[in-house]
């Protein structure tokens, strides 16, 4: 992985003063989904079932005591997977992410990644077909103090009735808080230490009227969604951020790129500022939990729901249907 540097690609100060003007001004009229999460649990949903200590739980279950440096220092690392229409696209790629995410933390995983694979599949099979689950791997330190105990490392595995988001368009606006660098934070691990960080970038967008947040990194370009891949199309062209070490590498943001240059589209990974994301003919999200979804707004300017964040959406569910 790159390092970053806090030299190269960095803004201009005029780039920078603007830049900052716009995250720390803009404001929208409130949006029907501004403040209200749309993963919220559906009146009559199926519960969660959990994975823990040799068994299946229904509901929602306790793992872990007050001591746990996982409860009071963030010693925990997750991810999360998808299921729908009897196929888990990627679920391989995400349950090796989730034991290097626990390796890079010093945990030793009790499991390997394909138990965690054969365990989300046993799961998923005791869930009536076509119903759209979230798979979600933890693993966390028991005991230890500053220093988590890499052999007291606990394992459990949630699969949550979660519905994927229609291909609907959400509001954007740029946050004043940034992305840290690897030598600031465990930010090549999908560690739960590093989302509170995400939480008050959504938080802040949310009172701002608009639904997400762009966050740029420490250079000042931009990173990503607060909790999702960014993509912009300018001329039919897609770009999306370069990895730096900022942010995760999405599995769902990899596998797009794929199949959108397979389909003969361009897709360029390299630096992206905050003028071209205001610039661009479309701008749209990857991420496991909506897979693509289109920004129609960011600060004040309307933009389409474009052909090539839709070509995304059909391609990738085209390609997860087809269970390859």
């Amino acid at each position: 992985m790159p390092s970053w540097s806090p030299r190269r690609n960095a803004l201009s100060r005029s780039e920078a003063e603007e830049t900052r003007r716009i995250a720390m001004s803009s404001s929208a009229p409130p949006t029907t989904s501004a403040g209200k999460p749309d993963h919220a649990p559906k009146p009559n949903a199926l519960p969660p079932i959990t994975w823990f200590e040799g068994r299946w739980h229904e509901g929602d279950i306790k793992v872990m005591t007050v001591h746990s440096p996982a409860a009071w220092l963030g010693a925990s690392i997750f991810d999360g997977a998808r299921g729908f229409d009897g196929v888990a696209p990627d679920l391989d790629r995400h349950c090796q992410r989730a034991i290097a995410s626990a390796k890079l933390f010093g945990m030793n995983p009790p499991v390997t990644a394909a138990e965690i694979e054969r365990l989300a599949r046993e799961g998923l099979a005791k869930f009536p077909k076509g119903t759209e689950v979230y798979i979600r791997p933890l693993m966390w330190a028991g005991s230890g103090f500053v220093i988590p105990d890499a052999d007291s490392t606990k394992f459990a595995l949630t699969i949550e009735p979660m519905e994927i988001p229609a291909f609907a368009g959400f509001s954007a606006c740029l946050s004043p808080y940034r992305r840290p660098a690897t030598d600031m934070a465990m930010t090549d691990a999908k560690a739960g230490c590093l989302y509170p960080n995400v939480a008050r970038c959504e938080a802040d967008a949310k009172r701002r009227g608009f639904d997400a947040a762009i966050v740029l990194d420490p250079a000042g370009n931009v990173a990503e969604f607060a909790s999702s891949n960014l993509f912009i199309v300018k001329d039919g062209v897609a770009a999306t951020p370069a990895i730096n070490g900022t942010f995760l590498n999405g599995i769902t943001r990899q596998r797009v790129i794929v199949l959108l240059r397979e389909a003969g589209l361009t897709v360029e990974e390299r630096r992206v500022t905050f003028a071209e994301v205001m610039a661009a003919d479309e701008v749209f999200s990857t991420g496991n939990y909506a897979k693509v979804k289109p920004c129609i707004r960011v600060e004040g300017r309307t933009l389409p729901v474009g052909p090539v964040a839709t070509k995304a959406r059909e391609l990738y569910f085209a390609w997860a249907r087809a269970g390859r």
